[in-house]
């Protein structure tokens, strides 16, 4: 179990700044899902781990029958009152792993930045029982690398996370990398391992723009940094504040989302 597991239950202390600061997803990323299935009204579609709903609205304009699985109680409510126009649009308050499904019934299941807490095993079988033969999962998530055109930021943030991320987990500071094509690829074969097949996946970029204050709010719906205690995160966080304030203001993330599509034939 990594550090991570078990810190999920963070996000729905934070629901509002979390539905503010997290990111949606690029268009052309949907694109590549309903060129890979077809999703219209006739569609039965499973969402797991909802959060805020960034991926639920577009998925939800091709008028499908959309269950949203979402495991905290307050974004499982902000769920049912921003969608409480689709009359095709259910949410069920609970973690995937123990909410029953039936088999071979599902057109898609799809995830955005949220399968990873689900053990592997676990998720992908069940996933696989739930579709349809010829239906689809699609994983997806956005993976940000702050500053990469700043380095001397860059460098000041990573001398603050040492002192109080780093100390207060009692771990070392791995150099921060953009993800790439072959971790992509990696996660998307996964899915060969349950019984998948026509295995694809792609990667998508952007740029986004905070103020040091936006930037201190998005870190403030990180499940790590949320469990930080108060009196360490506090300054923390100011300091990193500071530090983009000396450095013009604002701070650039540079964002890649990888895809993995994969499909339940026979």
């Amino acid at each position: 179990m990594s550090a991570l597991q078990g810190l999920g239950w963070t996000f729905d202390t934070v629901a509002s700044t979390y539905e503010k600061y997290r990111p949606g997803y690029v268009d052309e990323l949907y694109q590549a899902i309903f060129k890979y299935i077809s999703i219209d009204k006739n569609s039965n579609v499973v969402e797991v781990g909802s959060g805020g709903g960034q991926a639920t609205g577009p998925m939800l304009q091709t008028g499908c029958r959309l269950t949203a699985v979402e495991c905290g109680e307050c974004f499982s409510g902000r769920l049912k009152e921003k969608f409480r126009e689709y009359q095709n649009f259910s949410v069920i308050n609970g973690k995937f792993e123990n909410v029953d499904f039936p088999e071979n019934t599902f057109d898609l299941v799809f995830s955005a930045s949220a399968f990873h807490w689900i053990p592997e095993a676990i998720g992908y079988k069940k996933v696989f029982s739930m579709l349809k033969s010829g239906g689809a999962f699609a994983r997806f998530a956005n993976h940000p690398y702050r500053a990469k055109g700043t380095p001397a930021l860059s460098g000041e943030i990573d001398e603050i996370y040492d002192e109080y991320y780093y100390r207060y987990y009692n771990k070392k500071r791995e150099p921060l990398r953009a993800y790439t094509d072959a971790q992509a690829k990696t996660r998307a074969m996964i899915a060969e391992k349950y019984g998948f097949a026509d295995i694809q996946y792609a990667l998508f970029y952007r740029e986004r723009v905070f103020s040091a204050r936006e930037y201190v709010e998005l870190l403030g719906t990180y499940s790590d940094h949320i469990a930080m205690e108060e009196s360490i995160r506090q300054p923390f966080f100011l300091k990193i504040e500071e530090a983009i304030n000396r450095h013009g203001g604002t701070i650039t993330v540079s964002d890649t989302i990888d895809l993995q599509l994969a499909r339940k034939n026979g």
